[in-house]
């Protein structure tokens, strides 16, 4: 089904320039002269790379028909990450390398959302939020607050947070997932 410029909205995954694409934001422009635009920010979901695009009126582009399928994370298999679907227990293996930076947050049994366009895989999206167990990071300081300049602390999968000085390692935290994990709350 073709769509224009004025059907775009967050969260629309649309084919355009020969890829697949995601809206993660847009804004409608009416200048004082000239026509009416919006100006949209796109996600590849095949690299990942995010654009700034400029959309006028007449440009068409097909809605792509995305599924998604909930998921748990399995097991390591060599360079693959294996994932079982939770309703028909079909499994999938997943080559680590397309999944690098969300397997930073995973532990087995981990619940995921795995994407496809017609019978390719896109990705995987990890939940918000996820608790983690801190392996290392420096003692904490006794009367320390949240507020204060923060510490690395090296999490169970390996990622590494900025947490605030009164953590210490075997704490259980709450990390948010989105832009790289940041520290969110214990748990």
């Amino acid at each position: 089904m073709a769509i224009g410029m004025n059907d775009l909205k967050t969260g629309l995954t649309i084919e355009y320039n020969n890829s697949i694409w995601r809206v993660l934001e847009f804004q409608h422009v009416k200048p004082g002269k000239g026509a009416a635009f919006v100006r949209s920010k796109l996600k590849n979901l095949r690299s990942g790379a995010v654009n700034e695009v400029t959309f006028r009126p007449g440009d068409k582009f097909e809605q792509a028909n995305i599924e998604t399928s909930e998921m748990q994370y399995s097991y390591a298999d060599g360079d693959d990450r294996v994932f079982m679907n939770m309703e028909t227990y079909d499994q999938i293996a997943i080559p680590v390398d397309k999944i690098t930076d969300e397997m930073r947050f995973l532990l087995e049994g981990a619940e995921v959302k795995v994407t496809y366009y017609g019978s390719e895989l896109l990705g995987i999206e990890v939940p918000k939020t996820v608790t983690l167990t801190v392996t290392e990071t420096q003692p904490g300081i006794k009367g320390a607050t949240a507020n204060g300049g923060g510490k690395p602390a090296t999490m169970e999968t390996g990622v590494v947070v900025t947490v605030p000085d009164f953590v210490n390692a075997g704490d259980k935290l709450i990390i948010n997932t989105d832009n790289g994990g940041t520290y969110s709350a214990r748990a």
